[in-house]
């Protein structure tokens, strides 16, 4: 597929847990700017760990290795800093996990407090008002900021975990299986944000739901066995792939 100035590159991307094991071969990809993306597949097919390499998650255990190139913009996110990587290119869980001990307030901020940005406290009120509106969380929470995050329900505590991210304004946003934990109304309302989201950021999104795929991403990526099989626009891909084990996962033949 050719893209118009990509914002995020995968080049012959491959992740090691050991010599012997290869979770990911060779995965190249461009994702196109404010779009969504799913990555699908089996489980174990390697989609959480391409994900985790954008955002250098695999940085932190000696054990794995990654080799290829992944592009920002262009710029070679192994040859920058960590903290630099993780405020442009944001990341979002399975399960909703925001900070235990923080407020609510505090949970908004907690990326500017944990890389030691400083803020007024004017700035602190805008960031926060503007990012738990993005999320439409703003009215339900606005009187009770300084309660702990972990008071509200599991759709709100997703949707503060996704206002969290974004208020470091990142280009990209990377999302594990956002909804696998929540209810089918939560869900719901997840998928209808991120529909309003991606005017702002990039989405990239694992997800084992393909009703979700095809309801919300643009593009999809299919992989199996580490390898990229197929990547094309969702609508294209669901009605018309071009691999038999394309084919065979969409249809329920391959789990």
């Amino acid at each position: 597929m050719e893209f118009v100035k990509p914002v995020l590159e995968f080049d012959k991307v491959c992740v090691s847990y050991t010599k012997q094991t290869m979770a990911v071969k060779y995965v190249s990809a461009a994702i196109e700017r404010n779009s969504i993306t799913a990555i699908m597949g089996p489980s174990g097919c390697g989609k959480s760990t391409l994900l985790r390499a954008a955002n250098l998650m695999h940085n932190l255990y000696p054990n794995i290795h990654v080799n290829g190139d992944i592009l920002l913009n262009g710029e070679n996110i192994f040859q920058m800093h960590p903290i630099d990587v993780r405020r442009r290119i944001g990341m979002v869980f399975q399960r909703p996990a925001p900070f235990p001990t923080m407020s609510i307030y505090e949970n908004v901020l907690a990326g500017f407090t944990l890389n030691g940005i400083n803020l007024s406290k004017s700035e602190k009120e805008e960031v926060v008002e503007n990012c738990l509106k993005s999320v439409s969380l703003w009215n339900e929470v606005k009187d009770v900021l300084n309660k702990k995050g972990t008071f509200l329900s599991g759709g709100q505590q997703q949707r503060l975990c996704i206002a969290r991210a974004l208020a470091l304004k990142p280009e990209v946003l990377l999302m594990d299986e956002p909804t696998s934990a929540l209810d089918p109304i939560a869900s719901k309302h997840i998928e209808e944000l991120l529909l309003q989201l991606k005017k702002d950021v990039t989405i990239l999104i694992v997800t084992h739901n393909m009703g979700q795929a095809r309801r919300i991403s643009d593009h999809s990526m299919f992989m199996y066995l580490g390898e990229l099989v197929e990547y094309d626009n969702t609508l294209k891909m669901f009605e018309n792939p071009f691999d038999e084990r394309t084919k065979a996962y969409l249809t329920g033949k391959m789990g």
